[in-house]
């Protein structure tokens, strides 16, 4: 395992910083980037805050493999801490879930034709809209 060395301010010493908690356990980088998604997601005013955590929710149950991360400044879920991230999901002027050219891409045919459906925007999430994000995530990562 790897660790850093960095400079404390207050003694103007090198620390080393290992990962650890104050429980002494160790933090594995998935734990850390989890709870800076978390965090985001916390910061966010209502009622948005609920809709993203929701949102946040639908995409693990639907993967629990997936792993997620901050990305572009917003939560991004991805197979690991060291790949591409699949999935995403953003709070700007509109809420939206995103997929990156990582995901398992298909043209959506008919009126669409070739067109590949990649971005929805959403003000708030229902059970049918719950059940379609459930079907987008798991499509994404075929």
């Amino acid at each position: 395992m790897g660790c850093c060395t960095f400079w404390c301010a207050d003694t103007l010493s090198p620390t080393i910083d290992v990962g650890l908690r104050k429980d002494m356990t160790m933090v594995s980088k998935d734990d850390k980037n989890l709870q800076q998604v978390l965090d985001k997601i916390a910061a966010m005013d209502e009622p948005r805050r609920g809709v993203m955590q929701r949102m946040h929710e639908v995409i693990l149950a639907a993967a629990p493999e997936l792993k997620p991360r901050i990305w572009y400044g917003m939560p991004g879920y991805a197979r690991s801490a060291s790949t591409p991230v699949i999935v995403f999901i953003r709070n700007d002027d509109l809420m939206s879930l995103g997929l990156s050219e990582k995901a398992t891409l298909k043209p959506a045919g008919g009126r669409d034709g070739r067109l590949i459906p990649a971005a929805w925007f959403f003000d708030d999430l229902d059970e049918n809209t719950e059940k379609r994000v459930a079907e987008i995530v798991r499509a994404a990562i075929e």
